[in-house]
């Protein structure tokens, strides 16, 4: 099947996020955005909370060093299991340089009001960039239910955690021999005496032990972190699955790149009952072991869960578990979208119409992703003779889409071009094959690169865009759209501000930068960030609100060493996110393949319990 202008229906979109992990530049590994498989994005993450997701771009540090990391913090445990980690403290508060800090309000939340969140964050040692890029995945997950404060962990200050409803504490960089530690005693010692929730997550939990002494915690919290290591017998295993609220979760580490999941040693009789929240699954030797266990106020995760992240991923299970602190009263309810994805005045419009018949039918309302201007500059698709499109030149396409908005359509803006100036980028240069606000290439072994924002990207450059594109809606008689959804769901840090200021929200997963949490007071560094998309709507670390797209979408061919994405495939994902107690299942498919595969995908998540709502209703 093929489109008007002979196109093959080949959604060519680089699977941007398809491992929420730290994004630290280079090959995109697996992507998961528009045309995706896995959740999250960049060059892998290393696990145990370090890496790159899947959707790269370019850093000074790549997978070798991320492979470093790891076996330098799996160094470490081992020193520590044979008491041989000499761990400094930290200096007195008095001596240390205060360091930048960042506030943001998010704003009302959708299930409760008045809630606040505080995450704190390593900054220090070799590796100390991934603190503040796993801060912003918990601090845009914490932006559903309302204000977020996040700061280094160094700058924390004695009864900080009273102010705020609930606090998270990310454990990075592994402290120990060269790395002095840079945790406050005083966030060990509230941590231990407050009443508020705390959240750990990955390192250093035995260091909070060994400061308000190893026995006290244990009489309060019925483990013992300092006898509690990520191997067992030498080995971290092959924990492959995580098993959490009847849902099998999967965790998928490449050989070499699994830090482990910290085994907490549980005291036993006389000491508090410990509630073992989720289970890790060993692949190999069917073994299970807490992933995440309460007691008392602490809830302790044993990894960093924002590294080769998928769709059915376990990072699933930190999503849900933010309801525990922020919304505990939240209701039980799972709804689904669907939106129709590289509309252009290219597309065919008796395909638009027969998808809006079929979704009007159904009584599913649906979102339209629309690109204003289509363009083939070389002349790809067309024997070398350049051609553009504007939508005012394309009445039947117009027409077709009015027919859509009064069938149950909601119209979005999907960028002004959607693809590059005169260049591959990566692909042909052509609107909805290439990336429009990044830069991108494919290298010798056929991956997606990512290189950054083009050489001229700044406000002024976005807002043009943007209005050109507003623009080309007016022009052909079609209503602004109030939502949109960034081309490849790449772009800056500015771009990003740029959108968030003309639309209400953006539909999609999003790039974050290095810098960003700095309140403005740092430089934003393109080249190090990390990938993420979401199960309900977040108020991000750019103030901007974000509608979710945690599915991908239907591609029945692979491509960039990305397997095909079956419908199968989609409702497994959406049955993986049932474990989110109010969670959507998002997905997105293009109206140049035939309406069955959309219809087996639609029926199939039905049938899971899902309610299909329009893009609107996700903000609630």
């Amino acid at each position: 099947m093929k489109n008007v202008r002979g196109r093959t229906p080949f959604s060519r979109v680089p699977l941007v996020l398809a491992a929420v992990g730290a994004l630290l530049g280079g090959v995109v590994f697996s992507a998961g955005a528009e045309a995706a498989t896995d959740r999250g994005w960049g060059p892998p993450a290393a696990s145990r909370g370090v890496g790159a997701a899947d959707a790269g771009s370019p850093s000074a540090v790549g997978p070798q060093d991320l492979t470093a990391w790891n076996a330098a913090g799996l160094a470490n445990d081992r020193k520590r299991h044979a008491h041989q980690l000499t761990v400094t403290p930290t200096p007195a508060r008095a001596t240390v340089a205060a360091p930048k800090t960042a506030a943001r309000n998010t704003a009302a939340a959708d299930t409760t009001t008045g809630t606040s969140a505080l995450v704190l964050y390593d900054t220090t040692g070799p590796y100390g960039y991934l603190g503040e890029l796993y801060a912003m995945a918990v601090a845009n997950l914490a932006g559903h239910f309302g204000a977020v404060t996040a700061k280094p962990v160094s700058a924390y200050t004695a009864a900080m955690v009273e102010q705020y409803t609930a606090t998270f504490y990310i454990g990075s960089t592994y402290y120990g021999g060269s790395v002095p530690d840079a945790v406050p005693v005083a966030f060990y010692q509230d941590a231990m005496t407050t009443a508020k929730p705390v959240t750990w997550i990955g390192d250093n939990v035995w260091n909070m032990a060994n400061a308000v002494g190893i026995e006290n915690f244990k009489k309060k919290y019925g483990w013992d972190p300092t006898n509690s290591y990520f191997e067992t017998n030498g080995s971290v295993g092959n924990i492959n699955q995580v098993t959490y609220r009847n849902q099998s979760l999967t965790r998928k580490i490449p050989a070499g790149q699994d830090g482990g999941v910290l085994h907490p040693a549980l005291s036993g009789a006389g000491y508090p009952q410990v509630t073992q929240l989720a289970q890790a699954v060993d692949g190999t030797t069917g073994a299970t072991s807490p992933w995440a266990v309460r007691s008392a106020n602490l809830t302790y995760v044993g990894e960093i869960p924002f590294s080769y992240v998928s769709e059915s991923d376990r990072v699933i299970a930190f999503e849900d578990l933010l309801f525990d602190f922020l919304a505990p009263a939240t209701t039980e309810r799972h709804r689904a979208f669907v939106r129709l994805e590289d509309i252009s005045p290219d597309s065919d419009p008796t395909q638009l119409r027969t998808m809006a018949d079929y979704l009007a039918s159904q009584h599913i309302p649906y979102g339209i992703n629309v690109i204003p201007v289509y363009t083939d500059p070389k002349g790809a698709y067309d024997n070398g003779i350049p051609q553009t499109i504007t939508l005012a030149q394309a009445p039947d396409v117009v027409a077709a889409l009015q027919y859509m908005l009064q069938h149950g359509a909601v119209l979005m803006n999907h960028g002004y071009t959607h693809q590059y100036g005169n260049v591959d980028n990566p692909y042909t240069g052509v609107t909805g094959d290439d990336f429009e606000f990044f830069r991108a290439h494919i290298d010798a072994a056929d991956n997606v690169v990512y290189d950054g924002p083009p050489a001229e990207d700044s406000t002024a450059w976005a807002q043009n865009r943007v209005t050109s594109a507003l623009s080309a809606f007016a022009a052909a008689g079609l209503p602004r759209p109030t939502l949109w959804t960034t081309p490849h769901y790449a772009a800056s840090a500015a771009d990003y501000q740029v959108f968030g200021q003309n639309y209400t929200a953006r539909l999609e997963r999003s790039l974050y930068f290095a810098g960003t949490l700095s309140g403005g007071t740092g430089t934003v560094n393109a080249n190090r960030y990390i990938g993420q998309f979401f199960p309900y709507r977040v108020k991000d670390v750019y103030g901007t609100t974000v509608l979710p797209e945690d599915l991908g979408n239907y591609e029945p061919l692979p491509y960039n060493n990305h397997p095909a994405r079956l419908p199968a495939d989609l409702i497994a994902s959406a049955r993986a996110n049932l474990a989110v107690r109010d969670g959507v299942a998002s997905f997105f498919y293009h109206p140049y393949y035939d309406v069955a595969p959309l219809q087996q995908t639609i029926d199939g998540i039905k049938a899971l319990g899902y309610t299909f709502v329009g893009p609107t209703d996700l903000a609630n």
